[in-house]
């Protein structure tokens, strides 16, 4: 009897598997005539060489599908494996609007008019500034942004970085060691991962140094090739941290920094290193600016609100 291994490299076995493997049930009456085995991350098939050839074929219809979808469902496998090509079965993205399919099939668009001109301006530039109000999206369509990236193979690995500024309060009285004191600072960035990446395969792109988070200090010295490099809250950095950054830039890599001038934790009189770099490189050809308003204010609408109150005593220029 012949046999025929699939290894799932690039997909976390459980979500593919289903509830109590009903996925892998379903497969098995599609294919009455082979024996099917899902064990760890391995399927294994045994029949006839033309019916394991088939098998093949639409298993890896199946992978990709759920690779780029993070989604399988009876609906699914019956579309993928009664048709003649996946233009039968991959559903339209709306003229791009869909930057990547999150966990569980969650559609992750761009929202607003800015947030899809930042779309737009990421795929015509390696380098993007996106200055904004809190809850305008920048950090989270960023993120998008890197993983749609890394599924399509365009860079090896994602780093997300903050600048490690106390925001009115003292990380040294925080418990644990240094990661334990920084994750809770970094947790923006994780959350929007988890919302894209389903969390098994999180973890292991963060084991194996796929997916990085770190403070910006951490950046020294380092030349960031092939990657997708997000800097967020910028108007935190100093004129030093951002010239660093800046210049780590190596080759295929693409650079996003967010921030909102409105936010500046840093001590009085140090200029920031986010409002210099806009001034300097506003004319430089390859940089993108994206400048999104209240308008662009996706959290709840009071969020909204309080930013055009806050306006009327603060000078944010």
């Amino acid at each position: 009897m012949n046999e025929i291994i699939i290894e799932l490299e690039e997909i976390t076995p459980k979500e593919f598997f289903g509830a109590q493997n009903v996925n892998i049930e379903l497969l098995k009456k599609y294919f009455p005539k082979l024996k099917i085995v899902a064990r760890g991350n391995q399927i294994k098939a045994f029949g006839e060489e033309e019916m394991l050839d088939e098998f093949n074929r639409r298993m890896t219809m199946l992978i990709k599908h759920f690779a780029k979808y993070n989604k399988l469902d009876e609906n699914v496998i019956e579309r993928v494996l009664t048709s003649q090509s996946s233009d039968d079965y991959i559903a339209s993205n709306k003229g791009g609007e869909v930057i990547v399919h999150g966990v569980g099939g969650k559609l992750i668009k761009a929202q607003t008019a800015n947030q899809r001109k930042m779309v737009e301006l990421m795929h015509k530039n390696d380098m993007v500034f996106a200055i904004g109000p809190a809850g305008t999206g920048k950090t989270y369509t960023g993120v998008a942004l890197a993983v749609q990236a890394l599924k399509n193979r365009e860079v090896k690995r994602i780093i997300l970085t903050r600048p490690a500024v106390e925001a009115g309060e003292n990380l040294g009285f925080l418990p644990g060691d240094l990661k334990e004191k920084l994750d809770p600072y970094m947790q923006p960035l994780y959350d929007a991962l988890r919302d894209m990446i389903p969390a098994e395969k999180l973890a292991q792109y963060i084991e194996n140094g796929t997916i990085q988070i770190a403070p910006l200090a951490f950046m020294r010295g380092r030349t960031l090739d092939n990657a997708f490099v997000i800097l967020d809250e910028g108007q935190n950095t100093t004129h030093a941290q951002m010239k660093m950054f800046l210049t780590r830039m190596g080759k295929h890599a693409k650079f996003l920094l967010t921030g909102d001038p409105g936010q500046i934790d840093l001590p009085r009189r140090t200029i920031s290193g986010l409002k210099e770099a806009l001034l300097i490189l506003k004319n430089v050809e390859g940089v993108g600016m994206i400048f999104l308003d209240d308008k662009d204010v996706v959290r709840h609408k009071l969020v909204k609100k309080v930013i055009e109150a806050y306006k009327s005593i603060e000078n944010i220029d």
